[in-house]
């Protein structure tokens, strides 16, 4: 046998020998071409050596398999004559690295695999640790060759680094990470006085602590002991209000300058109901404000890029900025626009006809300008005795070719139907014969000698409930009826309220509950909604400025100015006997200085109150019929105009004072502070005209800045209400609300009997309520209000008298319960403010006079 070295080697000298080259004398130079084979020849031998080794490991191998085989029992075949040497098998390389080689009589062996590899001892592979999860959840595993390796516990655990060699080790020695308590060390960013809970590898932060108030976004502060007025500690956040519904549940609403929902509130820098940060709650007014400082009450967001269109430089999104924009809510970035008015296509509603006004009185998206029937009646303009409203059967009393439905008077011909005073009654039929003040003349009049300028009727039988002793016609007198505006001659009441069964929780049955109802005893008032108005332009004549372009937004209850006008009213067709009004007021530039407010009481374009804020002093610039000085500040003026619109009622607007026949002047803000740019001012007002009870306040923020303190005036015994402005532009009255209050309770006595309403009006009287018995919580010995008439109700130690809300029988009950309790005679009562009815029962039943 020729041993395979020899082999190789004669293999060699013959591939030299075919080289052409012939024999290589010894000594000679070797040329480059014989160098090149010879190291050719040399990296085949090493080729060949390698080979050879890996033989000698494969039939180790199989020698030794067929050794195990031998201790278990199986005998291979003998082949007589033949024998095997046994080889000297430890050689280097035999075994794999680190593993120690023993000869033995049947050949080498190599021992066990070293830590952290499985094999034979000749081939050894790496162990991957990793498949034991050795680790921390969450950590990663590297492995290596050999053992594993940990990464660092992950954030919110500590613990020291860990690597290992082996399964073994691996399943018998895993990571260890221990929980940081962020909570008791301090790393957590919950705000102070507030809950933190520690979680694994976090932290939670919950809600304030014991005897603190508020969340993670406004801050906990200490709680004050607070509470509703029927005595029960209140549930609300601590910048909230709690509020008694009429069905005795509790109400939390935020106050002035916050916002939420009632449990949680949070800055409101512009005072549009949202608040400036999103709130931990689910409510639509926990959402964050998309125009911090711009009032929008709709948050309306046409492109929905986040940013609210009051304060959106390109509110549809189109490329376009508003400015220069001709639709500035839908996107047209062509800008086409056909007929060449304000409007581009894209958003006119008669793109072939001009309409910068853009009516559409039946809403059908057909513009008034180019619609053939605008009211939506069926019968076409042309032929439509009411062209602008829908009168289907043209009925037309007195034959004027005005119809019923929109004649100023129905009952005598005016075919002009001029109406100066803006009344709705046409000059005409206008008697201006009003006996009780309400706005409405006698002889349209519900309840002619009882002011009730709603002329609200439940059963429509003529008789306005004012005047009516049953009201819902059921045959139960209003005294006694336990739903005085639902029929139920039964009276049935399952719960033994006092409400009965037909009217709880809808006490006028409009389909909305009393809880978010405006004007739970009026079915035709529900929701406050101003987009239906009219507009009333207070100098026509003359070119001195332009009219107001009103805009109304949020479902009617945002209106917009965006015009240097002539002074003009926006004012809503419901009519109220006693109001609360409020919103949010703010001129969105930084030009001009002139007047922005609101008006109450609105009759006639003649007759109604108006509350008016000027930022600068100023002389009008038309100084005909009379010079008018405007001076900075909040002015509350009665007009009562015998000219009516024009320039005598333009420039006595204008005045800051008294203008004889025309305005009156009831109070004006001593601080004679003008409103600041940009900046949010919501006001509250107050009318009760059965009294002439009137109060405005102006917050800046949650600061009180202005209070009228109570006015009295019955110039105008109720009416409508609506906004005004005067030369002034880009105005927002946002958040806008208003809400019935006090139409039953000011009812005079009828005869037979007291009437005793459902509710009373709110009455500056006693800190009490009618709910809980009176406790002597509060040195009592008297109320009584300023010799000038104006201010609050004051006990005798200076302190302000809250409000009650409670029903005459109620309320005489808790009198006398006081009375008794703090031992009260008629001589230590000093003066007296209240309702008519509530000083007639003091006179009749107690005997008290002042």
């Amino acid at each position: 046998m020729v041993p395979a070295a020899a082999c190789v080697l004669l293999l060699t000298l013959a591939a030299l020998g075919v080289s052409g080259q012939g024999q290589i004398p010894l000594g000679a130079d070797l040329g480059p071409q014989m160098l090149r084979e010879l190291q050719e020849t040399n990296a085949a031998l090493q080729d060949v050596r390698e080979l050879l080794r890996q033989q000698v490991k494969e039939i180790t191998f199989l020698k030794n398999t067929v050794m195990e085989c031998d201790a278990c029992g199986m005998q291979p075949a003998r082949t007589p004559g033949l024998s095997v040497r046994p080889l000297s098998q430890c050689a280097p390389g035999f075994c794999y690295p680190g593993v120690v080689c023993t000869q033995t009589a049947s050949g080498a062996r190599c021992g066990p695999c070293p830590a952290g590899f499985t094999g034979n001892g000749s081939h050894c592979v790496d162990v991957n640790e990793c498949n034991a999860h050795p680790c921390f959840p969450r950590v990663r595993c590297i492995n290596t060759k050999p053992g594993f390796r940990c990464e660092a516990c992950p954030p919110g655990y500590s613990g020291p680094a860990h690597e290992g060699v082996g399964l073994a080790f691996a399943k018998a020695n895993k990571q260890v990470c221990t929980d940081i308590n962020e909570c008791e060390t301090g790393q957590h960013n919950c705000v102070p006085n507030s809950v933190c809970v520690n979680t694994r590898g976090s932290f939670q932060c919950g809600p304030c602590q014991p005897g603190f108030v508020g969340d993670q976004a406004s801050g906990c502060q200490r709680r004050s002991q607070r509470f509703c007025p029927d005595g029960t500690p209140s549930p609300c956040h601590e910048k909230a209000d709690c509020i008694l519904e009429r069905d005795g549940s509790r109400s939390c609403v935020c106050a002035v300058g916050w916002a939420g929902n009632g449990l949680l509130c949070g800055r409101d820098t512009d005072l549009d109901g949202f608040p400036d940060e999103k709130l931990r709650c689910s409510e639509r007014q926990c959402r964050k404000d998309n125009c911090v400082t711009v009032p929008n009450s709709g948050q309306e967001d046409v492109d929905r890029d986040g940013i609210g269109d009051a304060c959106d430089p390109d509110a549809d999104g189109d490329g376009v900025l508003n400015e220069q924009d001709n639709c500035k809510l839908v996107r047209n970035p062509d800008q086409r626009n056909a007929d060449g008015d304000k409007w581009g296509d894209a958003c006119d509603n008669c793109r072939s006809q001009k309409n910068d006004d853009q009516k559409d009185t039946d809403q059908d998206g057909k513009g008034d300008a180019c619609d053939d029937d605008i009211d939506g009646d069926r019968i076409r303009n042309t032929v439509d005795n009411c062209p602008r409203v829908p009168n289907s059967d043209q009925k037309d009393s007195d034959g004027d070719g005005v119809g019923d439905a929109c004649d100023n008077c129905p009952q005598k011909s005016n075919a002009d139907q001029r109406d100066v005073d803006h009344d709705f009654v046409g000059d005409a039929c206008d008697s201006d014969q009003d006996q009780d003040g309400d706005g409405h003349q006698d002889s349209r009049d519900n309840c002619p000698t009882v002011p009730n300028s709603a002329q609200q009727d439940s059963d429509h039988d003529g008789q306005g409930d004012a005047c009516d002793d049953d009201d819902d016609n059921d045959g139960v007198p209003d005294s006694r009826d336990n739903c005085r505006l639902v029929p139920n001659p039964n009276q049935e009441d399952v719960d033994r309220d006092g409400v009965g069964d037909a009217c709880q929780g809808d006490f006028d049955a409009d389909k909305v509950v009393d809880k978010i109802d405006v004007c739970p005893e009026n079915a035709e008032v529900t929701l406050t909604d101003f987009r239906a108005f009219q507009t009333v332009v207070l100098d026509p004549e003359g070119d001195a400025q332009i009219d107001p372009n009103w805009v109304v937004l949020n479902q009617g209850m945002e209106i917009v100015q965006t015009m240097n006008s002539d002074p003009g009213l926006a004012v809503g067709y419901t009519a109220f006997n006693g109001v609360d009004f409020e919103g949010t007021f703010h001129v969105n530039t930084v030009t001009d200085d002139d007047y922005a407010g609101f008006i109450f009481g609105y009759q006639d374009s003649s007759s109604f109150y108006v509350v008016m804020w000027k930022q600068m002093e100023q002389t009008y610039w038309q100084a005909n019929p009379f010079r008018a000085v405007a001076e900075p500040g909040i002015q509350l003026k009665a007009v009562k105009s015998s000219t009516g619109p024009g320039e005598q009622l333009r420039n006595a607007l204008w005045h800051t004072g008294d203008t004889a026949s025309q305005v009156r002047l009831l109070w004006k803000d001593p601080r004679n502070v003008g409103w600041k740019d940009k900046t949010s001012y919501r006001w509250f007002l107050q009318h009760r005209p059965q009294v002439g009870y009137i109060r405005v306040r102006f917050y800046e923020g949650p600061e009180l800045v202005a209070d009228s303190n109570v006015v009295l005036d019955t110039t105008m015994r109720g009416g409508r209400l609506g906004v005004f402005c005067f030369s002034q532009e880009n105005i927002i009255w946002a958040n806008l609300r208003y809400r019935c209050n006090g139409e039953g309770s000011e009812r005079p006595a009828k005869e037979g009997g007291e009437f005793i309403p459902p509710r009373l009006t709110p009455t500056h009287l006693l800190a009490l309520s009618p709910q809980t018995p009176y406790q002597r919580t509060t040195r009592l010995r008297g109320f009584c209000r300023p010799r000038d008439g104006g201010g609050d109700p004051l006990l005798e130690d200076g302190t302000i008298v809250a409000t009650l809300t409670a029903t005459n029988r109620e309320l005489g009950t808790r009198l006398q319960e006081v009375a008794a309790l703090e031992g009260l005679r008629k001589d230590k009562i000093k003066c007296v403010w209240w309702s008519g009815w509530l000083w007639s029962l003091l006179q009749r039943d107690w005997g008290w006079g002042l």
